[in-house]
């Protein structure tokens, strides 16, 4: 039987993969020639919702398709977030198809058309909301799949894995998915996202489920930006921007200053910089509200984001830790990895920042 299309496309986050992922990628790779699966969320720290790596996750997909990814029929890519802007992260998963494409559909040898020549389709199946990018490829040939779990899905999984007696669902998960997980549940690194799994479970028992407003410092100094190290859970050891929450008694601008000098005591030659000095540092047009709902796993907190641009100088203002924060300390803009940043911290620093 002919096939519906030369490359076929899943997206999907694998935390962890399950049968229900597998069927889809098995009935695609029915349909079409050979299957791009773009693995999401590639470029995020560690926690309680994205648990797993992408290499860890690779590995699973790996572990249940070894044949089909060593004929060279099923690809594993990487596909990072870009939370705030969909038209940049359909432009990453255009130019990472475009790219496979022209180096797997001819040999890597030149192309008069690049991939018009090439049929492409998109698998998947509209489970939830988040499926929402189905609608985003109108050129690329929709294949949608039944679930053969209807709406059980890794969330399920999750909420059953992290547990003080982590559970295993291995009716749904192929043995070395089951058998990687059973290893993973031994790590350190399982023990440090049940506490913040534990943490996150009782956050709105004592705070209540929001929303909550806060505000956070973007403070750039001579190609370098701001950052503190989070001593507390969640997120304990990841950078962040300095913030937090605005007080009942005050204002979202003065928070951000108030903030900044708490969690960093940024100083110059006389001291600690007073606020009136750094609120003079704020570029106003550039604020702005980040709010997606899933931006934080304690609950629905909108940020503020204030940019403040300290004049350029051979010697940057001296920092440290403070509050909460277990350290303070500049980085250069080029180093920084998404993976390094709490929450979406990394996409606030992109779109305040413009890297």
């Amino acid at each position: 039987m002919a096939n519906e299309a030369d490359f076929g496309v899943f997206i999907g986050r694998f935390q962890p993969l399950h049968m229900g992922h597998e069927h889809v990628i098995r009935t695609a790779l029915d349909k079409v020639g050979k299957l791009i699966v773009l693995v999401g969320s590639a470029n995020v720290a560690r926690n309680p919702r994205n648990p797993f790596s992408f290499a860890e996750r690779e590995h699973m997909i790996r572990s249940a398709f070894a044949y089909e990814m060593a004929q060279g029929r099923l690809i594993v890519e990487p596909l990072d977030d870009h939370l705030y802007s969909d038209t940049a992260w359909c432009a990453e998963v255009q130019r990472r198809v475009r790219a496979i494409v022209l180096r797997e559909g001819n040999g890597g040898g030149p192309t008069l058309h690049g991939t018009r020549d090439l049929r492409v389709a998109l698998a998947g199946y509209g489970k939830d909301a988040t499926s929402f990018y189905l609608k985003l490829f109108p050129d690329w040939r929709p294949i949608q799949i039944d679930s053969q779990f209807g709406t059980y899905g890794a969330t399920d999984v999750r909420e059953r894995f992290f547990q003080r007696i982590p559970e295993v669902p291995r009716q749904i998960l192929s043995e070395g998915v089951a058998e990687q997980l059973t290893d993973f549940a031994r790590s350190e690194t399982f023990r440090d996202l049940l506490a913040e799994s534990e943490y996150l479970a009782d956050y709105p028992k004592q705070w209540g489920k929001g929303p909550f407003v806060t505000a956070d410092a973007v403070v750039i100094q001579s190609g370098h930006i701001l950052l503190v190290t989070r001593g507390q859970q969640p997120g304990k050891g990841l950078l962040a921007l300095p913030g937090g929450f605005v007080g009942t008694e005050e204002r979202i601008r003065d928070a951000a200053i108030r903030e900044l000098r708490e969690e960093t005591a940024i100083s110059d030659a006389k001291g600690q910089i007073p606020p009136a000095m750094l609120a003079s540092f704020i570029e106003d047009s550039r604020t702005r509200v980040f709010d997606a709902p899933n931006r934080s796993l304690r609950g629905r907190i909108i940020t503020h984001a204030f940019l403040f641009r300290l004049p350029e100088r051979r010697k940057l203002f001296e920092v440290k830790g403070g509050d909460d924060a277990a350290h303070a300390r500049w980085y250069r803009l080029g180093e920084l990895e998404p993976a390094m940043l709490f929450e979406d911290h990394w996409s606030i620093i992109e779109q305040m920042a413009d890297i």
